[in-house]
């Protein structure tokens, strides 16, 4: 069975950071490209980034491009987003899934809450 756990988020204020992490299993992590989703009340569940197997291709949004950063550790089954220069409209919920630029797997895990707020 597919699964994510996020983790890392909180509360921080603007222009700071947060790295988020994202452990995945009921797979074999090292085939697969990997990407990160945010969410907020209302709104349509967005991709941020998207990281292929090996790490060697990315891809980011453009409202995150130069402050986000996306890795993955195939040893681990983890992937991650480190975000800085965090602005109030980052506010969301946070979640991973197999793929690069879309989710490919039905299922989500719980996501982590990010508030950036001072």
């Amino acid at each position: 069975q597919v699964q994510f756990v996020e983790s890392g988020g909180g509360l921080v204020q603007p222009g700071g950071s947060l790295r988020l992490s994202c452990g995945a299993s009921g797979f074999t992590f090292s085939s697969l490209a990997m990407s990160w989703y945010r969410q907020t009340p209302g709104k349509e569940r967005e991709l941020i980034a998207g990281i292929s197997v090996t790490g060697g291709n990315r891809n980011y949004a453009d409202f995150v491009k130069g402050r986000f950063t996306i890795s993955r550790d195939n040893a681990k089954n983890t992937v991650y987003l480190q975000m800085n220069s965090l602005k109030p409209e980052d506010t969301a919920v946070y979640y991973c899934n197999q793929g690069y630029s879309w989710p490919i797997s039905r299922s989500w895990g719980q996501g982590t809450q990010v508030t950036v707020s001072s």
